[in-house]
């Protein structure tokens, strides 16, 4: 059952998931469901990880678009990066600690713990749901509070659409975020649709709003990564863009050709050895809120169809 919150009474809607059209919400002690059209599209998880995430995200027709490990074993999957939990945001150097790994030996890692959910509004058109965490140091101290917002769209049913904010705000004391590769806004995806596959190439495709392609999109800057292949017979295209209002846009992309790509505002010299080390340092002032804002469009077909240009330039044009 939801919790009425005073900014956000729920309709009774959103309690039955089946029973009505757009997008619903069902929050449980370890989760909240988020549903478009009855059919379940993704799953904000908390407790079981040293990071919040969602997963599964589900494409049109309910086709898993994003790696299961860890948190299913599947065969054929491969199982590193464990810390790669599908759809998520983290950062691998605050204040010298990392909270984008996974440890549970190493005194400098950090977790990202869940508070509470603010919001949860289900409605025809679209859905947000909005949660609070903190970032845990080793010694307890948090140095870091964030805000995760999830907008879903109901979308036609050969698409998906949502956007995806986070809003970190410093405690009492500066945080500083790190110049690092390993961060921030990440998605691993299916592994199907891998550019390369362990033993050999795979039938996945990576290009970005300059042109590039491939393993040459990595560390560069874009407005927008596409990464396309098949799934089942099929095959999708996933378009991540990064809003024009963002810190530092058009961001660099963690981009790898095993199926990782991740907007990262923080990194500079980690990948342009030209730059100076630590030039992608960015200090939150204490008290201070940064928001970062991005745009996940999930479509049927190859990348030509998916239509990236023109749909960056709504997403870029909407106000928000």
């Amino acid at each position: 059952m939801f919790r009425l919150l005073p900014a956000v009474l729920l309709s009774f809607g959103a309690l039955t998931t089946s029973a009505f059209a757009g997008v619903t919400f069902d929050e449980k002690p370890d989760r909240v469901t988020v549903s478009i059209d009855g059919e379940v599209f993704t799953e904000y998880r908390h407790g079981d990880a040293p990071h919040v995430y969602y997963w599964p995200v589900l494409g049109p027709g309910g086709v898993k678009m994003t790696r299961s490990y860890p948190m299913e074993t599947v065969e054929g999957e491969a199982m590193d990066h464990r810390h790669h939990r599908s759809l998520w945001f983290s950062h691998g150097a605050v204040n010298g600690l990392d909270f984008w790994g996974e440890s549970a030996t190493s005194n400098r890692v950090g977790r990202i713990e869940h508070v509470k959910v603010l919001a949860a509004e289900g409605g025809k058109e679209s859905g947000v749901l909005k949660t609070e965490q903190k970032w845990v140091a080793p010694d307890g101290t948090v140095p870091v509070r964030s805000v995760q917002t999830l907008r879903v769209h109901s979308t036609p049913a050969t698409e998906r659409m949502f956007d995806f904010e986070i809003t970190l705000t410093a405690a009492d004391k500066d945080a500083v975020f790190g110049d690092t590769k390993e961060g921030s806004a990440g998605i691993r995806i299916a592994e199907s649709m891998r550019l390369k596959q362990p033993k050999a190439p795979g039938q996945g495709h990576i290009v970005n709003s300059e042109g590039l392609e491939d393993g040459k999109v990595w560390g560069q800057r874009a407005k927008w990564v596409m990464m396309s292949g098949p799934i089942g017979g099929k095959t999708y295209a996933i378009t991540f863009m990064d809003h024009p209002s963002n810190m530092r846009h058009p961001t660099r992309w963690h981009a790898r050709d095993y199926g990782l790509f991740a907007a990262n505002p923080f990194c500079e010299a980690e990948m342009d050895k030209s730059k100076p080390k630590g030039s992608g340092e960015y200090t939150l002032k204490a008290g201070e809120s940064l928001t970062l804002k991005y745009r996940i469009v999930i479509t049927e077909g190859d990348a030509a169809s998916a239509h990236a240009a023109e749909r960056y330039a709504q997403y870029a044009g909407a106000g928000r």
